[in-house]
């Protein structure tokens, strides 16, 4: 079996995952998992996919991701992961869409309208 690739996107972030038969260790931009993501909780979510599907040591990913902040790049793994993961058994999804993580999140920041401060902040009206 040779790698699979899936991308995953959250806000701005965009992650391009790779999967292949290995031992179970974790790239990202070239870097550890755990020195890319410092925290307990961003490293949960990255490993998630995995875990519910009992596969933390049987693949090796390498991950390139840009764009967004560090949870949004977790996010966005975790989503690239889970689609890696059901293009080679179909059968994990009854896994992993209970969960959410075959779902993506169409939440974006909205945009700044024109004679506004921000997105739906306005200047301060003055009456008199």
């Amino acid at each position: 079996m040779s790698t699979t690739h899936a991308i995953g996107r959250r806000k701005t972030s965009v992650a391009r995952v790779y999967v292949k038969p290995g031992k179970g260790e974790i790239k990202i931009n070239k870097r550890e998992l755990s020195n890319y993501f410092s925290t307990g909780t961003l490293q949960y979510k990255v490993r998630q996919p995995l875990s519910l599907t009992d596969n933390l040591n049987n693949f090796d990913i390498t991950v390139n991701v840009e764009g967004g902040g560090i949870t949004g790049q977790a996010e966005a793994i975790r989503l690239g992961l889970s689609r890696a993961l059901c293009e080679i058994n179909p059968e994990l999804r009854i896994a992993l869409k209970p969960e959410g993580l075959m779902t993506r999140d169409p939440r974006m920041v909205e945009r700044k309208k024109f004679g506004q401060k921000k997105a739906r902040k306005r200047f301060q009206f003055s009456k008199r």
